[in-house]
């Protein structure tokens, strides 16, 4: 397993040259998003997406908008932890129609199509979610929460280099505090600030037709820390890059190493364990409680998701200090997709 040195950016940068391959200057991370996504050509290749997954310990609601060229998907879902039930609406337009998907992290988003509406809205001080749809699986479907970004607020963004011609731009964000609710079929579920917390992936790219990844994130209150992580593996290996970062009471310290990830693929709902081999900045194990599987079988497109939610436990150091964790609601997951 690597351990590097990784260039941080400090300033704009655009991620592509203008013949559309990777522009070697964006190669590196940043505490704040500086990139330009400026994909251009390479028909049919390229991926651009916002997933949004708000949390606490009792439930998960995920709105996600994608454009991967030649399909677009939206998706809405919740997910109840004490009891294990999984409702969503899934909308797929040709070629990714309906969808305007900007170069740049912190501007809004916004999808209305197939009985399905999605808005993403910067505001003032954060970020307003809201999601409306009649035929929601459950029954129909309201959700208005905003999230907390206050200024200054650190985060982890990376350019992934596989070469000139295959990158991906991520810009991973968590521990902004939510406060709101999602309404199904007449229930309606609350957001508690401090208690929920939002995380955003946001992605542009090139991606190489196979990839396999493991995600693993969480944000919470630790006694007086605000705490979070963000890890990943196998599919930045021998790039000179990862998406590895901790995040303490709104800065980010990087971890410029890759991450050793042990989970069972025969039981994914065996504990995970996820630690760096070459420092003490990371040893966690995560227990699940519940396995979201996903999985797509098409002429063009293939994929199958583990997404495992469960309870953290273990250790961070960062800042000179170490951070205890214990019980905190988050996930890992293994995908594998052909696209």
């Amino acid at each position: 397993m690597a351990k590097y040195e990784e260039p941080e950016i400090t300033r704009e940068v655009q991620l592509c040259k203008p013949d559309g391959t990777l522009n070697r200057s964006a190669v590196g991370w940043t505490r704040h998003p500086m990139h330009v996504c400026n994909l251009s050509g390479r028909r049919f290749r390229k991926k651009r997406w916002n997933y949004w997954c708000v949390l606490d310990d009792n439930f998960a609601f995920s709105p996600t908008l994608a454009n991967i060229d030649y399909i677009g998907i939206a998706n809405a879902s919740i997910l109840d932890f004490n009891e294990k039930e999984f409702h969503e609406k899934l909308v797929v337009t040709p070629f990714g129609s309906g969808f305007n998907m900007p170069d740049t992290v912190e501007k809004d988003v916004s999808f209305d199509k197939g009985g399905l509406s999605i808005s993403i809205e910067y505001v003032k001080g954060g970020i307003r979610m809201r999601a409306e749809c009649a035929k929601f699986d459950g029954g129909p479907l309201s959700a208005d929460i905003t999230i907390e970004k206050p200024a200054g607020h650190q985060t982890l963004s990376v350019v992934i280099p596989w070469n000139d011609r295959t990158f991906q731009y991520t810009s991973k964000q968590n521990c902004m505090s939510a406060n709101g609710f999602v309404k199904v079929g007449g229930r309606e579920r609350r957001f508690t600030p401090g208690k929920a917390f939002a995380v955003l992936d946001y992605g542009r790219g090139i991606w190489p037709t196979k990839t396999t990844w493991n995600w693993a994130s969480f944000s919470s209150k630790q006694g007086d820390d605000l705490v979070g992580i963000n890890l990943g593996s196998k599919w930045t290996d021998g790039t000179g890059m990862n998406e590895n970062g901790i995040f303490l009471n709104g800065v980010l310290y990087k971890v410029s190493e890759d991450l050793v990830v042990e989970y069972d693929r025969a039981d994914f709902m065996r504990p995970w364990r996820l630690r760096t081999e070459h420092s003490n900045m990371v040893d966690l194990t995560l227990t699940p409680f519940y396995e979201r599987k996903s999985g797509t079988n098409l002429i063009f497109l293939g994929a199958e998701g583990h997404q495992m939610f469960g309870r953290y436990t273990g250790v961070l150091n960062a800042g000179g200090r170490e951070v205890r964790i214990d019980n905190v609601t988050g996930w890992a997951e293994e995908h594998i997709s052909t696209w």
